[in-house]
Formats: C-alpha cells, sequence, structure tokens
C-alpha cells in the first residue's frame, strides 16, 4: 500500500510525462475535435490503439485528457480510468457499462441523492431491480443477494449521515457470489482512502469536489481494475462521455495543491466539529474521525486521514429554526456541493425521501463543509445561527 507521503508528492509528479507537457511545467492544454492523419496506414494505427492515450478522435481525448487520466489513475491504484462530464455522469454512466434488462443492484441506503434518484427512475426503467441495504450492515449483505445481483454499489463515507462501511467484509462476500463492487470515493478522494486497495472494482468520484477544489469545473471520474477496465472505457465511449481539454487542465492543476488543501480543511473541520460537540443544542457529531460516528472504527482502519465534510445531529427543531438558522449565518454559504475552498451548509429535517431501509428517528441534520476561511470566524458564524436556532424551539 502506498504511503500518504508518497501520495502528496505522486500528486505533484503523477501525469506530467514530456509527452504531456512539451518542456514546461504544466501538461499543454490541447483541444480537438478532429485528429487528422498524413497517411492510411498511420490512421489504422491509430484506430487500433485509440484506447490507449493515442489521438484518434476528440471523443478519445487528446494529451490534456491522457495527462489527467494518468494522474487519477496512480492515485487510485487502477488500470484505467474514464473522465466524465460531472460525478452523477460517472456514476450513472458506470452503472450502465455493466447492467443490462433483468439484473438487479444493490444499492447502499444512505446514498448520495441524484444516484437514487437513477436508479428509481431510469435503471427501473429499463427492468432494472435495485434493493436498498443499512450502510452498517457488512457481512450481513449476503441476506440481500438475489440469484441475478450484478453490481454491489458502497459509498463510504455515505452522504450526509457519514456512515463508514466495511468495505473488505462487504467485497469478500460479492467476490464469493461473482458480483462486481463499485464504490463513490468522492469524500476519500483517493489521496485519504483507495478503494481498489480494499478489492473494490471501480472507484467513482466526482472531481468535481477535492480534486478540482475551486467550485468552477463540473466533472467526474472512475478508476476500474484490470479485470473491468476495457468494458468501463469502451461501454463508456460508446455512452457518449468526454469533457473538455480545458477542465482537464483545471482539474490537474486542483490535483497539485489537493494535499495540502486536504490538511488545512481536515484540521479546521476537527476543531469545528469539537467545538459543536459541546453544544447544548447538538445530540451527536457525524464525523467519521469522532467515535459517535457509525463505522468509525473501519475510518480508523482502512482511512488515512478526514477532510472538511461532517454532519451534527441536532436534539430537537422544526423546520422554522433550520430556516432562521441558515439564513442567520454569514461565512457559510448555502450550496450543494462541497470540495471547494469555502464553507458551505445544508440541511434536513426528517431525512424523508433519502432512505428506503433504514429510517430516521433522530433529529435534524445539518451538513457543514468547513473551507479555507479562520476557524475562529467559522466558530463565531455558527455560534450566532445557533443562539437563533434556541430562540425558534
Amino acid at each position: 500500500m502506498t504511503s500518504k507521503s508518497n501520495k502528496n508528492t505522486q500528486l505533484v509528479t503523477s501525469g506530467r510525462k514530456k509527452a504531456y507537457t512539451h518542456g514546461v511545467v504544466n501538461p499543454v492544454v490541447q483541444r480537438a475535435s478532429t485528429i487528422v492523419f498524413d497517411s492510411v496506414a498511420e490512421l489504422k494505427k491509430a484506430a487500433k490503439t485509440c484506447g490507449d492515450k493515442t489521438l484518434f478522435y476528440g471523443r478519445r481525448g487528446t494529451t490534456t485528457h491522457f495527462a489527467l487520466q494518468e494522474a487519477i489513475t496512480e492515485l487510485e491504484g487502477g488500470e484505467g480510468c474514464v473522465l466524465y462530464p460531472c460525478g452523477a455522469a460517472a456514476i450513472s454512466q458506470t452503472l450502465l457499462s455493466f447492467l443490462k434488462t433483468g439484473d438487479h443492484i444493490l444499492m447502499v441506503d444512505n446514498v448520495y441523492e441524484p444516484t437514487r434518484d437513477f436508479c428509481d427512475k431510469i435503471l427501473a426503467g429499463l427492468g432494472i431491480s435495485t434493493t436498498y441495504y443499512p450502510p452498517t450492515i457488512g457481512a450481513g449483505i449476503k441476506d440481500y443477494i438475489k440469484a441475478n445481483t450484478k453490481v454491489l454499489f458502497l459509498e463510504s463515507p455515505g452522504s450526509i449521515t457519514m456512515e463508514i462501511q466495511d468495505v473488505p467484509a462487504m467485497v469478500k462476500v460479492a467476490n464469493e457470489h461473482h458480483i462486481m463492487t463499485m464504490l463513490d470515493n468522492t469524500y476519500g478522494n483517493g489521496l485519504h482512502y483507495r478503494p481498489l486497495e480494499h478489492g473494490v472494482d471501480i472507484s467513482i468520484q466526482a472531481a468535481t469536489k477535492y480534486i478540482v477544489g475551486h467550485s468552477d469545473v463540473m466533472m467526474g471520474v472512475a478508476v476500474a481494475n484490470k479485470k473491468y477496465w476495457l468494458t468501463l472505457r469502451e461501454n463508456s465511449y460508446l455512452l457518449g462521455q468526454c469533457t473538455s481539454a480545458d477542465d482537464a487542465y483545471l482539474a490537474l492543476r486542483g490535483l497539485r495543491t489537493m494535499a495540502v488543501r486536504l490538511n488545512q480543511h481536515e484540521k479546521a473541520a476537527i476543531e469545528v466539529a469539537t467545538w459543536l460537540e459541546q453544544h447544548e443544542l447538538v445530540d451527536h457529531i457525524r464525523h467519521p474521525a469522532f467515535a459517535t460516528c457509525p463505522g468509525h472504527e473501519f475510518f480508523k482502519r482502512d482511512f488515512d486521514g478526514s477532510n472538511g465534510l461532517f454532519s451534527i445531529v441536532m436534539k430537537a427543531g422544526e423546520q422554522a429554526a433550520i430556516d432562521a438558522f441558515l439564513d442567520s449565518l454569514h461565512y457559510f454559504k448555502m450550496g450543494f456541493s462541497w470540495g471547494g475552498f469555502e464553507s458551505l451548509v445544508t440541511a434536513n429535517l426528517t431525512m424523508k425521501g433519502l432512505r428506503s431501509d433504514t429510517g430516521w428517528d433522530l433529529g435534524p441534520v445539518i451538513r457543514l463543509h468547513i473551507g479555507l476561511e479562520d476557524v475562529d470566524d467559522l466558530i463565531n458564524d455558527l455560534s450566532q445561527a445557533l443562539e437563533v436556532y434556541k430562540q425558534h424551539l
């Protein structure tokens, strides 16, 4: 397993071959729709190798894309990487690359909401069934497997409520039943967690978030092991997936500073969460590094670090209190993405519609992303907003 310190170096050096950089520090931005050839022989040669970092057609990528794909592949420890126009596309197109009518998928119940919608609205319409399972089920996933189960999909930590899954135990069961595994690794980002090292077949990220890191590019990535790489690559191509060279360049630029940004996000988030943990209105903290987060023991075992994202579960509160809290914040802006330099907040009163199997009988959930602002300013902002919250109880 590659050490975290080596990964820091890798973030700076990967994807910087001379073929991509042409003698400068960063890979050049090579924009292209059409690739031209000087002879029939040259065209035929390119056609034979077009899936393997060879210029052939714009949708297959340029040297800018190849540089990013190579860097992400090294980061995640896989065989190859496909780029998509956003994280949701990475998830949906990866699933479509391997599923067919009559198949069954096991989906974690705390999954990213658009993934749930894709299963319920698109896959269902294609005759592909979904069963949602509890995120903390571990090896008990065997009881959910059907004869036609094709994919086990994991997300660890999960969206909003942050449960960490026992991935190795679940992968072991999946392998015993010849089921492929996919994991949404946006939180783990490849630096702090590498699913393929734990037996997962395909690791997916919304590169929009920590890889890009500046809230200005939409992008998704999927890294596959050797067994599934060629199928993922070719089927994603047939599904029309591609990204712009300019976005690939910005993702590469974000990748170079991801380690130092994550260090600051992690440090600040732990400080803010520790302060919140003592607040009279807070029931408990859903931060993977905290013992109060379900699956914390798996985080300690499998992860190299955390980041700026966590949730707090309130003891009580209705919608009016949540709305007043959100409206009174200054540094925390309301927004649904995260991973950029800015602090963000969202809130859910009941989790209604976001779970099928496990339900939710605890208090309101407030999810925070701690950005790169001064920690004292963020704590002061939360302090005054919680006073407003208290007034509406």
